[in-house]
């Protein structure tokens, strides 16, 4: 799903409103990060998406079972093998401002995911779409030829290669549909003119709380809730006091401060586990020395205690990664896809490269968002192979220095777009993938995801996924380190606060238990 430089915790509720819930005038109060920005095509990080789920539906949707449930699609008709979708609006669709919502709005929503003067960060994720990678290119400057067709209600999807579950990547915030005008001064994005097609509008904001008010056009019903208060800055008073003090409803938490909350008799019983399909990974940059070299990747692979930093990193012995593809994700492996723990070889294969005992090897900078591993990593590499490396950290334009400039060595967090394994192996390790900041090319790799993308038998695309893992895992352009499971506290009557790891927020389906 999304890229965010730290774990991301998210609230995810279900799809509408629980039956057995009241209207109420009670606002809801969050603690959430800011939004780096409110538009779908423009996102990148789980803190936009988190808001962006709140302003605009996507056609496809998943409950906190990771069940796909219809949306502003009512339904869905897979044809030709799996090369052609063709999806069906409800009828009666409208936008927070009354404006119908048609086929002509996904259309010329999906489009400008791939607008080749301002492509998605996730534009991979369209990649099945016949034509739209060559126009996002700029290979192609024709419209017509992206296999986005809209006629009334109905929208024709045509793919490159049998992919029926471009139903659930649609379910990505990336494919919300947002309104005319977006693009220009219409002032459908600003607070109290805010147009939506999502549960909630923009009331107000300023950069201690964003409101959202209901949306009463909503597809599922106007939200029980009339007011969510998104809570980005509390004037750095502790953020449990301020949940003990009723000043927030919802709040994310560490490991840390859940380990000691889980015994506190007052907030025990409103601490919430929060699973999250996301995992953690170390990647190089492949594309100049010295992590061009395949044996240098390897020897970085091999003299790193990949399990044990990570153990001791993260509270829970399933949070150690074994794969890039996390556990819940459907399809998953079960297989061990880590590098094979051996300091002797590492220094061997280092030896084989032209640097025997770590000698002449250049400078090596890892650039991170501050992980817990990050230490650890550079005294094992010291340790085993006698090079050091220089751990810097970095916040604000983190991802633009990875698209611009990478460093040798980074770290990123990678949440699901979709529960799917083609969303963390293609869509971050793909030759041409917009996420695939190593710059890492392996035909190998790109025929076995494609061949995953072509199979039908469950057996089969198991089988395709496993030979992309183990070539990643024998090439070594990235390591998986760790999983993500977060926790939050939340009000006992506060309704619909379930998550489904996705970091798909869906505000619309909280209620207060009257």
């Amino acid at each position: 799903m999304l890229l965010t430089i730290l774990v991301a915790i998210c609230l995810v509720a279900g799809c509408g409103a629980p039956a057995i819930a009241a209207e109420s005038d009670r606002p809801v109060r969050i603690l959430s990060g800011g939004a780096a920005t409110l538009d779908p095509a423009a996102a990148g990080d789980a803190g936009s998406a988190n808001v962006i789920g709140q302003l605009y539906e996507t056609l496809t949707s998943f409950d906190t079972t990771l069940t796909l449930r219809p949306a502003l699609a009512e339904s869905w008709d897979i044809q030709d093998g799996g090369r052609r979708i063709v999806f069906k609006l409800r009828d009666g669709l409208a936008f927070s401002d009354g404006t119908p919502l048609t086929g002509d709005d996904v259309v010329r929503s999906w489009m400008r995911v791939i607008d080749p003067d301002a492509p998605s960060p996730l534009v991979s994720l369209m990649s099945d779409v016949e034509g739209a990678m060559a126009y996002a290119r700029g290979q192609s400057t024709d419209p017509s030829s992206v296999g986005l067709h809209a006629n009334g209600q109905e929208v024709t999807v045509d793919l490159n290669r049998p992919a029926a579950d471009f139903v659930t990547v649609v379910a990505s915030p990336t494919f919300s549909i947002v309104p005319p005008g977006i693009d220009d001064d219409a002032g459908v994005t600003e607070p109290g003119s805010f147009v939506s097609s999502g549960g909630y509008t923009i009331a107000s904001a300023d950069p201690a709380t964003t409101t959202l008010a209901a949306n009463p056009r909503y597809w599922a019903g106007e939200p029980s809730i009339k007011e969510v208060q998104l809570v980005q800055d509390i004037g750095g008073r502790s953020p449990i006091e301020d949940y003990e003090n009723g000043r927030l409803d919802y709040l994310p938490l560490g490991d840390f401060d859940a380990s000691w909350i889980a015994y506190d008799r007052t907030l025990g019983p409103d601490l919430r586990e929060v699973p999250a399909l996301a995992v953690q990974y170390y990647g190089f940059d492949t594309t100049r020395p010295p992590f061009d070299d395949v044996k240098v990747r390897q020897a970085f692979g091999a003299a790193v205690a990949w399990r044990r930093i990570a153990a001791l990193g993260t509270t829970s012995p399933e949070d150690v990664a074994t794969s890039m593809v996390p556990p819940g994700i459907p399809g998953r492996s079960d297989r061990d896809f880590l590098p094979v723990h051996d300091p002797d070889a590492a220094r061997r294969l280092l030896a084989e490269a032209g640097y025997p005992n770590g000698e002449g090897f250049p400078e090596v900078t890892m650039l991170t968002g501050g992980g817990l591993f990050d230490e650890a990593l550079v005294t094992e590499l010291e340790r085993e192979l006698g090079i050091q490396v220089r751990s810097e950290t970095m916040g604000n334009g983190y991802f633009d220095r990875l698209n611009d400039d990478p460093p040798q060595i980074w770290s990123l967090s990678w949440i699901a777009d979709y529960p799917g394994p083609n969303d963390f192996l293609g869509i971050l390790l793909n030759t041409d993938a917009s996420n695939n900041y190593g710059g890492w090319s392996s035909p190998e790799f790109d025929a076995a995801i494609a061949d995953a993308g072509a199979a039908t038998d469950a057996d089969d695309i198991r089988a395709a996924f496993d030979r992309a893992e183990e070539i990643v895992q024998r090439d070594v352009p990235v390591v998986p380190v760790s999983y993500g499971t977060g926790w939050a506290l939340s009000r006992p009557d506060l309704l619909g606060a379930d998550q489904n790891g996705l970091g798909a927020v869906r505000m619309a389906g909280l209620a207060w238990d009257d």
